[in-house]
């Protein structure tokens, strides 16, 4: 059974309002010649034979066959998902009222030198997917939107994950009294958000003008759905809901968005699993210390992100399925974070549980002076650290995260198959 905390302690989470969040300045720069490391090892991530089986052996031959053998040259990238995608679609204030000093230093401060109101000290996975891509890195919507105009087009992609996001609509956390005052949006809140900009494009409506232009604009897109889901569970802890319904509501609300994508003529899609959540320090600060995995992580919050994940992967098969035509692609990230928690020193991390920037112990975070603040402080060489501000990541990490599912075992199918 998973352990519930404190409302009042998850509620640390979003300590404070966000005073004002700047302008993003570099959503739509275009990439410096930048090499990427050298592919990560090839090594084979521990997985469940129950979740082996489906993806590997049923229906890896299937998808393969689906698979383009040359390159596939994608000149459109839409993201979506939380904090660990967002790249600035929280700078107004409707934004989270948690980290919302993002918009201060020392955000920002490794790659860009100044904040972004990305959640990390650089450039983030979906910045890395880019690169790849030789894209620019993806303007977030509200950049591109105003109170009497449309989105203004842009011909490379859009960035539409929100900070503080979850799966499930915010009506639901309402409705049962969860009143933490928290991201209004969802998922489904970007859907629309990308409704409408397919309607800015011409591309919405039945007729076979605008299907036209879908089947023009998917053709060379790639979707990214990032992480979705961490923040429902953690908005529930402490009440009476129990983490199956948070996982069955969920993954209900995922795949009837990616199943709206797919009909619109989505592709090519990846579609990023829950990271071991387990082991960022704000759920260490939180949990008692008997709650411990073979890692010294949170047990019962990676085994609740582990049992989602799953039912995930199942939900992919099951779109495969019915969308033959359209390549899935499942990204590892429970394994890849896993891996690198078992073996630090090997991809040039010296310290697993403490936050580059915040103040305290034993984490170097407290939940009332996050990184942005007066007291908190930057640790001296961020690129060691796999975490940055007690939840979300180092640039450093994100790197290798994105060198996982670029260049090793930790997508299903390959993702290095569509871009090689």
């Amino acid at each position: 059974m998973t352990r519930i905390y404190p409302a009042k302690a998850i509620h640390a989470h979003y300590p404070l309002p966000p005073s004002a969040f700047v302008e993003e300045r570099c959503g739509f720069i275009r990439n410096p010649d930048h090499p990427l490391p050298p592919s990560v090892p090839r090594r084979r991530p521990e997985m469940d034979p129950l979740l082996r089986l489906p993806l590997t052996i049923a229906f890896f031959p299937f998808l393969l066959s689906h698979v383009s053998p040359s390159h596939i040259p994608f000149t459109k990238l839409f993201a979506f998902g939380d904090s660990f995608t967002d790249t600035g679609n929280t700078r107004s204030a409707s934004g989270p009222s948690g980290f919302g000093h993002v918009s201060n230093p020392p955000y920002g401060s490794t790659f860009f030198h100044h904040p972004t109101n990305r959640y990390s000290d650089g450039r983030l996975v979906i910045d890395f997917i880019a690169q790849s891509l030789s894209l620019p890195y993806l303007p977030p919507y509200r950049s591109l939107v105003s109170a009497s105009s449309k989105p203004t087009p842009s011909p490379h992609g859009v960035n539409f994950a929100v900070a503080g996001s979850t799966a499930i609509s915010h009506d639901f956390f309402v409705k049962n009294n969860l009143t933490l005052n928290i991201t209004p949006q969802s998922i489904m809140t970007q859907l629309s958000w990308f409704k409408k900009y397919l309607e800015s494009q011409g591309c919405s409506g039945m007729g076979p003008s605008a299907q036209q232009c879908r089947d023009s604009l998917f053709k060379d897109s790639l979707i990214w759905a990032g992480e979705i889901g961490v923040n429902d569970y953690a908005y529930t802890f402490g009440s009476t809901i129990s983490s199956d319904t948070i996982r069955k509501l969920a993954i209900d609300t995922v795949t009837a968005f990616l199943e709206s994508l797919l009909k619109r003529g989505a592709r090519y899609v990846v579609v990023q699993g829950l990271p071991t959540a387990g082991c960022l320090p704000l759920t260490l600060y939180l949990a008692p210390e008997n709650d411990r995995d073979d890692l010294g992580c949170v047990k019962s919050v990676n085994e609740q992100n582990e049992a989602h994940n799953s039912v995930l992967q199942a939900r992919i098969a099951g779109l495969r399925k019915e969308h033959p035509k359209a390549v899935i692609v499942y990204a590892d990230y429970w394994n890849a974070y896993r891996e690198v928690m078992k073996e630090p020193g090997k991809y040039g991390f010296r310290e697993r549980f403490k936050a580059c920037c915040g103040t305290g112990e034993k984490y170097n975070f407290t939940p009332f002076e996050t990184c942005g603040t007066k007291l908190a402080r930057m640790c001296e060489k961020p690129k060691e650290y796999i975490n940055w501000d007690g939840v979300h990541l180092t640039e450093a990490m994100y790197r290798v995260v994105s060198e996982m599912f670029l260049k090793g075992n930790f997508t299903h199918p390959q993702l290095g198959r569509l871009l090689r």
